[in-house]
């Protein structure tokens, strides 16, 4: 099953908030300007985000 644009806009959302307030970033990031919404995009594009959503029961 695939996420929908605002399942993924709040997974975005949640990962951002968490890295603004301290968590450890799950990738490397070269660049010093990066975002925390950028880098929260590049660990959902990359399947590591440490976030899930659940359907009915089942988590995706």
């Amino acid at each position: 099953m695939e996420l929908t644009k605002y399942e993924i806009a709040r997974l975005i959302g949640a990962r951002a908030l968490q890295l603004s307030m301290g968590a450890p970033p799950l990738i490397k990031t070269e660049d010093a300007h990066i975002s925390f919404i950028q880098i929260a995009e590049i660990e959902l594009e990359k399947g590591i985000i440490p976030l899930s959503v659940v359907h009915n029961g089942t988590a995706i």
